[in-house]
């Protein structure tokens, strides 16, 4: 009883083994048609609040020891984005915050699929829209080679809007 053990068991996990072998190199698997690229939006940033300077009679009011002279509400404001490729909208739209009391962190990610070759791409993004405009905006010709990634971000503390 014990070759027909060896033998049946041998045949199995060389049946395994070729079932594994054979997924791991196909069907072929392609990322990107050849002559596209990628473009991703990805931020994560802290929308601004609108503080105002309380009066003398409104600090006089308070206890001594919530006395500061801001009044900075908790909740964040949304940040409206903008995306252009070659003059025309990727993406339009606001990231709300998050949380429950809406002081938490705005995100997004995105992921576009664009033609490899030259492009003018121009992002916009404002993180305080009791403000108008955009105080935030960054516009340059890439050149993006076909599978190629280009990440979009935003650090205030590298100078706000950058391509990487």
């Amino acid at each position: 009883m014990k070759p027909i053990a060896i033998i049946g068991q041998t045949i199995l996990y060389g049946a395994f083994a070729a079932f594994i072998g054979y997924f791991a190199t196909a069907p072929r698997y392609q990322h990107l048609p050849p002559d596209k690229a990628v473009v991703k939006l990805s931020i994560s940033h802290l929308g601004g609040r609108e503080c105002r300077k309380r009066t003398p009679e409104e600090l006089a009011k308070l206890p001594q020891n919530m006395r500061a002279p801001l009044d900075c509400p908790r909740e964040r404001s949304p940040i409206a984005l903008e995306l252009d490729m070659d003059g025309q909208s990727l993406f339009k739209g606001q990231m709300q915050p998050t949380g429950v009391a809406k002081d938490g962190i705005a995100t997004i990610y995105r992921r576009f699929e664009v033609p490899a070759g030259e492009h003018t791409l121009a992002v916009r993004l404002n993180d305080n829209l009791r403000q108008s405009g955009f105080p935030y905006s960054k516009e340059a010709q890439v050149t993006l080679k076909p599978a190629q990634i280009l990440v979009v971000d935003f650090n205030p503390d590298r100078g706000g809007l950058f391509f990487q």
